[in-house]
Order: structure tokens, then sequence, then C-alpha cells
């Protein structure tokens, strides 16, 4: 049964100034950003702290997941020098960890993949010493499309699970569990010391026992890192919240992942993708 739209007390935030997204605009020089596209909770912390997550291959999806906030459509053609603008744009935030994430393009052969590679290539030659981790779609299984990226050797390649595989009917319409397992799996066969992310939400109708079920999938897959946060509806178009997650079962959640043996596990109400990324990796 969804709850209503009254949040608990432990999802309350503060937005800063809008001197602060001011600023971040002009830093930005027009980029997609995760933050505004996807109406992530945390984008006035992470502006304050001068960090944001690049969203490239522009700003329309061609898939349309019951949770995502991102516009569904026919995306527009690629911008070419957008790998570029990405580089100048982390050079000129100053960023010593970069995180680039896209929509998801099926309407293209190899699913952007060569469009991430340059991104990654450009951020090296603007930035030597920053870090860099991709969030990346399926690109629906096309292995070679994989290859592309991790031969572009970011530090992490993180691809979400999302959600428990009985509720990928409701979440994820047009993407398979065993698909998003596969490519965290086969990202290790390419590359064994690549460092690899998944994430998911909680709060869509799933149980804890399902939840600490796709850890061990994962684990199984050879990922490293996970991030666990509370699914927040961005628009009344999108699935309904079934649960508000007490911050206690979080804290449990992230026991129950190291024990696992992941090497670092960040799960809390607000805890997404990119969310301190940069801590996650030390």
């Amino acid at each position: 049964m969804p709850v209503n739209d009254k949040k608990p007390p432990w999802l309350k935030v503060r937005m800063p100034s809008a001197d602060v997204f001011d600023e971040m605009h002009e830093k930005l020089h027009g980029l997609n950003t995760v933050c505004w596209s996807a109406k992530c909770p945390n984008i006035g912390e992470c502006f304050k702290r001068g960090t944001a997550t690049f969203m490239i291959l522009g700003d329309v999806c061609t898939r349309n997941c019951g949770f995502c906030g991102v516009k569904f459509g026919t995306p527009n053609r690629l911008d070419l020098v957008e790998p570029i603008k990405v580089g100048q744009a982390v050079r000129k935030l100053g960023l010593k960890y970069a995180v680039v994430t896209s929509v998801t393009r099926d309407d293209l052969p190899d699913g952007g993949a060569g469009h991430y590679a340059a991104t990654v290539w450009s951020i090296r030659k603007f930035n030597p010493e920053c870090k860099i981790e991709v969030l990346i779609p399926d690109f629906q299984g096309d292995k070679d499309a994989l290859e592309v990226v991790v031969d572009s050797k970011p530090d992490v390649i993180n691809h979400n699970v999302e959600t428990v595989p009985r509720l990928y009917s409701k979440v994820r319409p047009q993407a398979e569990y065993q698909r998003s397992l596969e490519l965290l799996k086969s990202v290790k066969e390419m590359q064994p010391g690549f460092v690899t992310k998944s994430g998911l939400m909680v709060g869509v109708g799933e149980s804890i026992e399902e939840v600490e079920g796709t850890f061990r999938d994962l684990r199984e897959a050879g990922c490293d890192l996970l991030t666990v946060g509370q699914y927040l509806r961005p628009s009344p178009e999108n699935i309904p919240v079934e649960r508000y997650v007490h911050p206690d079962e979080f804290e449990h959640l992230r026991k129950a992942a190291l024990e696992l043996g992941f090497r670092n596990a960040a799960s809390g109400p607000f805890v997404r993708s990119s969310y301190f990324a940069d801590e996650q990796i030390k």
C-alpha cells in the first residue's frame, strides 16, 4: 500500500541560497547534470560543495523506467564536443573525483560507449590527477560496447541494479536483472583489477530478505562497492513510494553488506549512486 506524500522527519532537507545554484550553473556552461535532470534530493548539498554528476548523451532517455525523473522520448543528436566540455568543466570546478553518467541511448549502435570513452579521455587530458567514476547503462548486453568503456580505464565502473529482481517489471521494465549482473561480472573478466560498483533503492515494495539476496548476487558478480538509498517519487507520473525506510534499517543493511565482503557500503535515506562517491573509493 503506497504511503502518503508526507515525509518522515529524517527526510527533511534544507536548500542553499540561489547564489549557490547560479554559481554552479555558470561553471557548468550548460552541461547536463543528473542533479537537475533526475531531481536528486542532494542537489543543494553537492552544489554547495562545488560538485556535480555530469550527465552525457543528452537529457532525453530512450527508456521509461517507473522510478526515474529523467525525460523520456526521442533524443537529440549527440553533441560531439561534449566530452571536451566536460573535461574543461572538471578543471574549472577543481574536481579531484569526477562522476559521469548518462541517459540510456538504445538508439545508438554502441549505446553511447564511444562517447563515454571520449569523455574519460578528455577528463584525463585536462585533469591528469582526477579520479573518474562512470555510471553506465547496460548497453543492451553488448560486450563490445562495454569493452570500449573498460579500455578507457576509468577508476570505477558503476552500474545500478536499482531494485530486486521481482520488481523489475514495475521499476525497470526495459531492463533485465541478469543482464545487469552479467555486465558487472564481465568488467572483472575484461580487467580483473577494476573496481566495480552498484546500487539499489528501497521503499518500492521489496522485502529486506530480497534486498539481502540482491547483495549476495552482486558479490557473486564481483561487485566491490555498494550504495543503498530511499526511493523518493520524482513526480506524480512515477511509481509511488511503498514505504519510508527508517535509518536504523539502513544501518542494518550497511552492516549486512560489509559482512558479505563489499569493500565499502553506503546506506542511508539520502544515499545515491554518486553521493560522496570519492569517500567510497578511499
